[in-house]
């Protein structure tokens, strides 16, 4: 979080936020949140997660435009935890910083089930896992935003590229590589078939699994426009990046995933292509990100980035895939 933000929040502005949604003094939580404060809270009428971001990152409308689509894909039959409105009715309240920009709280339900369990993963959550975001991929492409001016922006808009606004300036190489993998995606067809509203964060982290391994998805800061396929390497980049062998772990994931997938959604198997320069990206991103986030990007005091960057830079620099597969046998899954 912005370490100005940060010290703009105060304890009247969690009251106030707390006052617009009827939160009970005694049933709040703090959670943790990398770009937002986060909190829990019970009320009478169930389990509800409550989150204060800033206007700096995210403009009310932006905000409004990402309420619609959660509520949306909600009453489409996808499970995704809902917006709820405030006490006045509505999606977002604005409070003032003090400073001529305001705190920005929006409230959900809170996703049923829990963090995933080791011994939750299986063919029958990876299955579970594709349908929930072959769902989402066909209700998206009968989604239009209510008011134009909550359009969420596409996925390599300016305020999405944040790997040119982070990349050390030393770090010239990725950023030329970063450059040309964008060029490249950028010059792919954006037709309805194949192109939508996207979660462009849909990992492990983002959803909760209950004891009948469905899952529930939430924490949609990140929506834009984008490739479905994006989504989906997404999701296999985050869900392998942990791994000791990632390509045994996408022989086992992706063909499951995929199958659950494509019974909610058809995709044309040619843009299973795209994932190894999708994840491309996101690998340069991240390393950018890192970089940006510690003082030492190289070494970063945070065990999961002091990991990820290890031998990273070389990577990327020497055009390494980040993971090395044959996504052509996986067309007869989609």
């Amino acid at each position: 979080m912005d370490p100005q933000i940060a010290s703009r929040f105060n304890d009247d502005i969690l009251q106030a936020a707390m006052q617009r949604y009827d939160i009970p003094a005694t049933g709040i939580e703090a959670l943790d949140g990398f770009e937002s404060f986060i909190y829990k809270f019970e009320r009478p009428d169930g389990r509800f997660i409550l989150r204060i971001g800033h206007s700096q990152r995210r403009s009310p409308d932006l905000i409004r435009g990402e309420v619609d689509w959660i509520n949306f894909l909600a009453a489409g039959g996808a499970t995704v935890a809902p917006a709820i409105l405030s006490a006045d009715g509505n999606l977002v309240e604005a409070l003032p910083d003090g400073h001529g920009a305001h705190f920005l709280c929006t409230a959900f339900v809170h996703a049923p089930g829990g963090p995933i369990r080791k011994e939750q993963t299986n063919e029958t959550l990876f299955r579970n896992y594709g349908r929930l975001l072959g769902r989402m991929h066909a209700l998206a492409k009968t989604y239009t935003v209510i008011d134009p001016a909550w359009r969420r922006y596409d996925w390599d808009s300016a305020e999405n590229n944040t790997a040119e606004r982070q990349m050390p300036a030393r770090e010239a190489l990725a950023l030329e590589k970063y450059r040309a993998v964008l060029t490249h995606l950028r010059s792919l067809p954006r037709d309805a078939d194949s192109f939508g509203m996207i979660h462009q964060d849909g990992h492990p982290g983002n959803f909760f699994v209950d004891d009948q391994l469905n899952l529930t998805l939430f924490d949609f800061d990140d929506c834009v426009y984008g490739h479905f396929i994006y989504d989906i390497a997404m999701v296999l980049f985050y869900t392998a990046v942990n791994e000791a062998d990632p390509v045994e772990f996408t022989e086992r994931f992706m063909p499951v995933f995929l199958s659950g997938y494509r019974e909610e959604n058809r995709l044309d198997p040619a843009w299973l292509a795209e994932l190894p320069h999708f994840m491309k990206l996101r690998e340069i991103d991240l390393f950018a990100a890192i970089h940006f986030s510690f003082e030492d990007g190289d070494n970063p005091n945070h065990p999961w980035c002091a990991r990820y960057m290890r031998g990273r830079r070389q990577r990327i620099e020497s055009g390494q895939p980040f993971i090395e597969f044959d996504w052509g046998s996986l067309a007869q899954y989609l």
